[in-house]
């Protein structure tokens, strides 16, 4: 299309029917760089008791864009060697993470790692909305394996098609409300997660004691002290291999011989691209090694901890740098297991026992030297771990809302812009 054709979303509210127009970034406002005083370590250039606040590239990712709040404050000698903002303004970041749109709400002296939007032609959470969706492509602008290089004239030259002002109103507030609704539902996620980090520390007893300090009713007697393996299985079946490392030669077509399961995030992530091949070597390779429903994963390596369950029967296999445990049904559930495995005692331990921390990972001898602490009632364990897998569950439904919202975001900002 040529950039001087008309050109319309795909998707638009009721009563607009104008064509968008072509504009450049810097015909619609004053690009201008933000400004450090050097050296920047000084003491002096900056005043916890200052009203003006310092914008700094950390305080980007930690606020997604939208700037209420500042840590640093700076002085009047710092001042004078910035960018002072006191009202709302459009931001660009150009170091670090670099294309992030970010708007301050509060005052701020502003880094030169940013560009400021000043006297805008243009509804600032339009733009807002519209350099997010664009911040992506920025990347042509930096060589392969280095880091992308923005600067105030390839910012001014960026090319836009954009509507009239109430078209980008009407935009920007439907885009708003979905972004303060996308905020609520990662917040409602952080908020069960630090439920869960509580409950783990304070259901299972801490480094040197026998009794934790929150337990179900009708549990009172000590936990006792284990070895690893007395709880499980004898062995623990490494099982991340791949067909190729196994001298299989699996072909493109016939039997769908496996699919294979990721553990990322405490989460299982079935991979989309299942094995095809011959069934007689499927067999004869999964014979008694197949993963159980409920069944602990968890992986020894990159990152080390990350702990799930089998979700079915379904014929899976394990990626590589995960294994699955075996509990003695007698001694300790499955559901426990996954549990203890991500409590705080029990994660120190086997960072402890790495090789070169959790980074690392663990190695199958060095979990042979693990010790456990455990309830002897079989009940007390199933409570536990019940109460942990519902919880767990109802962290996945939220982690799916939440991705669900930012998927349909994603959808609307490519509908809805030209």
């Amino acid at each position: 299309m040529n950039a001087n054709q008309a050109k319309y979303p795909q998707l638009r509210f009721k009563g607009f029917t104008d064509p968008w127009v072509q504009r450049n970034l810097g015909d619609l406002a004053e690009i201008v760089r933000g400004a450090s005083p050097r050296p920047i370590q000084d003491p002096k250039w900056f005043d916890d008791s200052s009203e003006i606040g310092w914008l700094r590239i950390s305080d980007v990712t930690e606020q997604n864009g939208r700037i209420h709040h500042l840590d640093q404050h700076i002085s009047e000698a710092g001042q004078a060697k910035t960018r002072v903002l006191t009202e709302p303004h459009l931001l660009l970041s150009i170091a670090a993470t670099v294309g992030k749109p970010l708007v301050n709400y509060v005052k701020t002296g502003v880094h030169d790692g940013f560009l400021i939007f000043m006297n805008p032609k243009f509804d600032l959470e339009f733009m807002f909305q519209w350099l997010e969706s664009y911040r992506d492509k920025w990347s042509r602008y930096g060589q392969p394996g280095s880091q992308v290089n923005l600067n105030s004239d390839l910012v001014k030259n960026q090319s836009i098609s954009i509507p009239s002002m109430d078209e980008q109103q009407k935009l920007g507030e439907f885009f708003e409300k979905l972004d303060n609704l996308i905020a609520a539902n990662q917040r409602k996620l952080d908020l069960l997660k630090e439920q869960k980090k509580g409950y783990l520390q304070k259901m299972f007893p801490k480094n040197g004691e026998k009794v934790p300090e929150l337990r179900f009713a009708g549990f009172a007697d000590a936990w006792e002290d284990r070895k690893f393996f007395e709880s499980i299985a004898s062995t623990i079946d490494f099982r991340g291999r791949t067909p190729k490392k196994l001298g299989m030669d699996w072909s493109e077509s016939g039997y769908l011989a496996l699919s294979a399961l990721n553990v990322k995030n405490g989460y299982i992530d079935p991979l989309a691209d299942a094995h095809y091949g011959d069934e007689n070597l499927y067999k004869k390779w999964m014979s008694g090694k197949e993963l159980k429903k409920g069944q602990v994963l968890f992986t020894t390596e990159a990152p080390m901890g990350n702990v799930a369950q089998v979700p079915d029967n379904n014929g899976y296999i394990l990626s590589q740098r995960t294994v699955a445990f075996e509990t003695k049904e007698d001694m300790m559930t499955n559901d426990f297991l996954a549990v203890l495995l991500k409590s705080p005692l029990v994660f120190n331990n086997l960072s402890a026992l790495s090789s070169g921390g959790t980074a690392k990972g663990v190695s199958q001898k060095s979990l042979k030297g693990l010790s456990i602490t455990v309830p002897f009632d079989i009940d007390e364990q199933q409570k536990i771990g019940s109460f942990f897998k519902q919880l767990d569950d109802t962290i996945a439904r939220q982690q799916r809302k939440l991705e669900k919202l930012q998927e349909l975001k994603k959808g609307y900002l490519q509908k809805m812009f030209c």
